[in-house]
């Protein structure tokens, strides 16, 4: 469950890793959330907490790594699904930094790689801008954050502790209800993307022109994400069609989170998500077809909200009180592949130019989390103009994902293509 980006960098003239990889240790080191590691409580019984890591040391988090010669895009890309593919030490915060750099052209890029527990993806872009020019804190004053007390509950705490956990597992029960009842209605047996986990990793990029994606929008209606999704629809069904020329029965479900932060809100602690469920229309040939068929289907999901559907399961998370984590975590990890396909994402960036050292920042390819059972997640960022995207697979059932990549550009031209000549 590792999320993160891949940023790439314009070197400045006289760029050394060395430099960069100080400069990053430094900002890290400022940051609060990466100081935070996990350790278990009294009180509730099962739960655990964030706690500042008292023997905290950015050394262990942050390091250099020196890629092979060659094109210095592919090559950053390969090492990156081989540093996503290895697992975080248990017991320290669980997050790593990667500094790649070339061979002797400066070039060089940066790997931030963080576990789902300790950020979601709009918390992921705070911890990640924390570190650049733009937004990096002033100063490299600490504060560390102050452990939970440990305290003797009264009658009286007792008492209201037990009714909010009744109240907890009341609507913990409404909510799985509601996702069984849609699990049972509106999902498909089988599954074209299902794997079995092998623990590796593959990593692939793909550049898309925001303006495109903007014209369609423009002229189709919907938002800019329906456009996306149906990018991604397209790019499925070109893929699955070199892959065996047919199409799957049932269409691929794509798991699309929802962020539930308040606009303008600080990140806060913890997780707050949601998510739609969307069948992605792949049987259909008509690009535009699958494009109307991408924003009715997201119309309804908004229309219902996010607390509703299969896709809520996210939200058992917030009610099912620690004990049943414990027990129910490994369940729920298993049942991925049974509510959706693959996951894709959206992350949003800051819009202003931003840069590392002086270096400008050329692309940002975020990383999103691969669930047990699945072999594909794509997320999408924008930034300068140009939507970048990330694929992350599980390397052994997806050892084409290239391929998969290069598909996204050819639909948008094709999608492009279709809305213009309407």
């Amino acid at each position: 469950m590792h999320l993160g980006a891949l940023a790439h960098f314009d070197p400045r003239p006289g760029t050394d890793g060395g430099q960069i990889l100080e400069l990053l240790a430094e900002r890290a080191a400022a940051i609060g959330r990466l100081r935070m590691c996990v350790r278990g409580v009294w009180l509730p019984i099962g739960g655990a907490a964030w706690v500042a890591d008292k023997d905290f040391d950015v050394r262990r988090h942050v390091r250099r790594v020196r890629l092979p010669a060659g094109d210095f895009d592919t090559e950053a890309v390969r090492v990156a699904g081989e540093l996503m593919e290895r697992p975080l030490e248990r017991g320290l915060p669980p997050w790593r930094m990667y500094v790649l750099t070339g061979e002797d052209d400066g070039a060089f890029a940066v790997l931030v790689k963080l576990h789902h527990a300790l950020a979601d993806g709009m918390r992921a872009v705070a911890i990640g801008a924390g570190i650049l020019d733009q937004l990096a804190a002033p100063s490299a004053r600490r504060r560390r954050p102050v452990p939970p007390r440990s305290w003797l509950p009264g009658p009286r705490q007792v008492a209201g502790f037990a009714r909010d956990r009744v109240g907890e597992l009341t609507r913990a029960v409404g909510i799985g209800a509601s996702v069984m009842r849609a699990s049972r209605l509106e999902l498909g047996a089988g599954s074209a993307l299902a794997a079995d986990s092998s623990g590796t990793r593959r990593l692939a990029t793909a550049v898309l022109d925001h303006e495109d994606v903007q014209r369609i929008r423009r002229a189709e209606g919907g938002t800019a994400n329906d456009v996306l999704l149906a990018v991604v629809a397209g790019g499925l069904r070109r893929w699955l069609l070199e892959r065996d020329s047919r199409i799957p029965g049932a269409e691929p479900r794509a798991l699309v989170p929802v962020s539930r932060r308040r606009p303008g809100a600080p990140p806060g602690s913890g997780n707050k998500l949601s998510a739609y469920l969307l069948g992605l229309p792949v049987a259909e040939p008509d690009p535009l077809a699958r494009l109307a068929a991408v924003r009715a289907a997201m119309d309804r999901n908004k229309a219902a909200g996010p607390g509703r559907g299969a896709g809520a399961v996210a939200l058992l998370a917030d009610q099912l009180p620690p004990l049943a984590h414990r027990f129910g975590a490994p369940l729920a990890g298993n049942a991925a592949r049974i509510l959706f396909d693959l996951l894709v994402t959206s992350v949003p960036l800051p819009r202003s130019r931003l840069s590392l050292g002086g270096c400008p920042l050329r692309a940002i390819h975020p990383m999103a989390p691969l669930a047990r059972g699945q072999s594909l997640a794509i997320a999408m960022s924008t930034y300068g103009g140009r939507v970048h995207i990330g694929l992350v697979a599980d390397g052994k059932a997806v050892p084409d994902l290239d391929r998969l990549a290069e598909s996204f550009g050819q639909e948008l031209a094709d999608l492009l293509g279709a809305s213009a000549a309407r």
